[in-house]
């Protein structure tokens, strides 16, 4: 379902809502002006700005495109910034071993996967939450919550940076397969070196 003023886009395994106001910080951060911007997709400056303010609700096509000119332009990709090994966890294992592998790895966050699929995410916060004396012996799939957004490998991480202010980490698949994670801390390696940063 499309909601007025944002385009839900599928990208893996997660459907995430691109905003009008997440479309002009990418735009903001590639230096382009709405002119230029609507230029390279084929489409009038003043629809730019209504999508922009979230006044008009404009086509999957159109974002699509938008999109495309945003995060293909110059900088890093994100398979060259993303984490290769990627631990996760299935829904009927026990949160006891969640905790294990978060702090023997220190990470705050797991996907959780069943046959190959990602059905959830678990992290810190979701087991500092349902703390008890039983905890431990609960299944994940309980205190589980909804999966990390993801994206293409070849994604430029001008696209990350918004879903990293709502989300802990981002997951990168090929060809519908996990490849990588981008958690927050990845980001910062390169924060120093990306132009769309500075």
């Amino acid at each position: 379902m499309i909601s007025t003023g944002a385009s839900k886009i599928t990208c893996g395994y997660q459907a995430m809502v691109i905003e009008g106001s997440t479309l002009k910080r990418l735009r903001v951060e590639a230096r382009l002006t709405q002119r230029r911007l609507a230029e390279l997709v084929g489409i009038s400056q003043a629809h730019i700005a209504k999508i922009e303010k979230e006044s008009v609700d404009p086509r999957l096509s159109t974002v699509n495109k938008i999109l495309h000119v945003l995060t293909e332009r110059e900088g890093k990709k994100c398979g060259e910034i993303m984490t290769n090994h990627v631990i996760s966890i299935k829904p009927t294992d026990k949160v006891l071993k969640a905790s294990q592998l978060m702090m023997k790895n220190a990470i705050s966050q797991l996907p959780v996967l069943e046959g190959g699929k990602i059905v959830g995410t678990v992290t810190e916060d979701s087991i500092i939450r349902n703390l008890s004396t039983t905890l431990a012996d609960e299944r994940i799939e309980k205190i589980m919550q909804a999966p990390l957004p993801s994206v293409p490998e070849d994604t430029n991480i001008s696209m990350v940076q918004p879903l990293l202010q709502d989300h802990q980490a981002v997951l990168v698949v090929r060809r519908g397969e996990i490849v990588g994670i981008i958690a927050r801390s990845d980001l910062l390696k390169v924060i120093s070196r990306n132009p769309l940063t500075r």
